[in-house]
C-alpha cells in the first residue's frame, strides 16, 4: 500500500479527520518549500486540537438541554433599555460561578428572561462548566415521579450535581405540598455549593402562593437570594417584538 494511503488510513483510524482534511494542502506547501515539515506538522496538530475543543464544547451545549441556542449577542438590549447591559455582559464573563452566586430574573411573560438565562448558560457550557436547563414544571414532574417510583435520591443527585442549573418559569401555577418540599430539598442541596439561575414571572412577595406556604417560600428564597444578583425586567414583550414592529409599520402606511 502506498505510504500516502497508509497515512490517510492511519489518520482515519485515529479519528483525526481535520488533519486528514488538510493533509493535501500541507504536503504541497512542504514540497514547495513554503513551510518546513515540522512547521506543517505543528499546524496540522493545532487544527486537530481546535476541532476537538469545538466538538467538546458543542457536546456540552447539546447535553445542557437548552430550549434554543441564543447568545447575548442575539439579544436586542435597545428593545429593553431598562436592562443593565453591563451587568449582563459581566454575567457572561462567568465570575458569578467563581463566587458561587445565583442569578434570578424577574419579569412578566415575554420580556426576555429565558433568552438571557439561556445565553448565560450557553456561555457556561462553552467554558466546560456542567450546565443543565429545565423548566420548573418539568423539574417538579420528574421529582414527583421519582418520589413515587422510589428513586428520588438518584434524581436529586442528578439535578444537584450541575455547576449551573437553570430553572425556567417559576410561578405559572401553584404546586402541591409534596412538590414544594421537593423543590426546597433541591435548593437546599445546591445552597452555597453550585450556582442556580432562576426565571420567574411572579414577584418574590407572592411566592407563598406558589408553594402554598409563606414559611417554605421564605426558606427557598433565603437560600436563593443569600448570594445572588436579581435582574428585574420591566418592559414590552420581547417575544412579540417582531409582531409589534410589523403592526407599527402597517399603521404608518
Amino acid at each position: 500500500m502506498p505510504s500516502y494511503q497508509k497515512v490517510i488510513n492511519g489518520l482515519t483510524d485515529l479519528g483525526m479527520h481535520k488533519m486528514q482534511e488538510h493533509l493535501d494542502y500541507y504536503i504541497k506547501v512542504v514540497n514547495s518549500g513554503e513551510k518546513s515539515f515540522s512547521d506543517a506538522l505543528e499546524e496540522l496538530i493545532e487544527i486537530e486540537k481546535a476541532n476537538n475543543q469545538l466538538r467538546a464544547v458543542n457536546a456540552c451545549v447539546k447535553t445542557a438541554n437548552f430550549p434554543f441556542l441564543k447568545t447575548m449577542d442575539d439579544f436586542d438590549f435597545s428593545f429593553q433599555p431598562g436592562i443593565n447591559k453591563k451587568l449582563l455582559l459581566e454575567f457572561a464573563s462567568l465570575g458569578f460561578i467563581e463566587r458561587t452566586e445565583n442569578i434570578l430574573f424577574v419579569g412578566s411573560s415575554g420580556v426576555g428572561k429565558t433568552h438571557l438565562a439561556t445565553a448565560i448558560g450557553i456561555e457556561c457550557a462553552r467554558n466546560r462548566f456542567s450546565t443543565y436547563f429545565v423548566s420548573f414544571e418539568n423539574l417538579m414532574s420528574q421529582l414527583k415521579r421519582a418520589l413515587l417510583e422510589n428513586r428520588l435520591e438518584s434524581r436529586m443527585k442528578f439535578f444537584a450535581k450541575y455547576k449551573v442549573l437553570i430553572i425556567d418559569e417559576i410561578g405559572y401555577m401553584p404546586i402541591d405540598a409534596d412538590s414544594a418540599n421537593l423543590f426546597f430539598q433541591l435548593i437546599a442541596r445546591r445552597y452555597e455549593k453550585h450556582c442556580t439561575i432562576i426565571t420567574t414571572n411572579t414577584p418574590f412577595s407572592k411566592w407563598g402562593e406558589i408553594f402554598g406556604s409563606p414559611t417554605l417560600a421564605n426558606a427557598v428564597l433565603d437560600r436563593l437570594l443569600h448570594h445572588s444578583s436579581v435582574v428585574s425586567i420591566k418592559g414590552p414583550s420581547y417575544r412579540l417584538k417582531e409582531k409589534r414592529i410589523f403592526l407599527e409599520s402597517q399603521s404608518e402606511d
